[in-house]
């Protein structure tokens, strides 16, 4: 049964509870790691300090998202809450894809996983045409081309180069 505080609220219900009670436990989980990550120096005023002010934004946080928790006019979740999770949840996948792919580039080779990489996430966006995937292949390409050939931009070769012959390796360095 809902109450009088929980019909009177205006904004959108879906999500409330499930965004500030993920935001507050990130935030006290970030403020108790910060003596760890900063470094307090001495012979520093305090402003100048490098812990300071993540220690005032991370507490603002806290306090800010603890005070978001109590002022909610309801503390239950309904099956609303769970669909608008399981939406944020999707953008989730793509951060996944990109992990992958980083991880996968030091060991195959920046060339390689492009070309394979950019395909599938033009497939797993809805492009199933074989027009869309050889233009994604193309942009692939274009990217690698682009990166490496006119910026000069220095990727690490690929632990995969590594068993080619001596020629072809600094080749596949420079160029792929």
């Amino acid at each position: 049964m809902t109450t009088e505080r929980e019909r009177r609220f205006v904004g959108p219900r879906r999500g409330q509870l499930i965004f500030a009670l993920v935001f507050l436990t990130l935030s006290v989980l970030l403020l108790a790691l910060i003596g760890e990550q900063t470094a307090w120096v001495k012979k520093t005023q305090l402003f100048a300090q490098p812990r300071f002010w993540p220690a005032v934004s991370l507490g603002g946080m806290v306090l800010l998202g603890g005070l978001h928790v109590y002022a909610l006019p309801w503390r239950r979740t309904s099956r609303y809450d769970l669909w608008e999770a399981r939406l944020w949840g999707r953008s989730l996948e793509f951060a996944v894809w990109f992990m992958g792919y980083v991880l996968l580039v030091p060991l195959v080779g920046y060339l390689p996983v492009t070309l394979v990489f950019v395909p599938l996430l033009a497939r797993r966006m809805g492009y199933r045409s074989g027009w869309m995937l050889g233009i994604s292949v193309g942009f692939a390409v274009a990217v690698v081309v682009v990166f490496k050939v006119v910026l000069g931009v220095r990727i690490p070769g690929a632990l995969l180069y590594d068993y080619l012959p001596a020629g072809l390796r600094s080749f596949f360095i420079l160029y792929l």
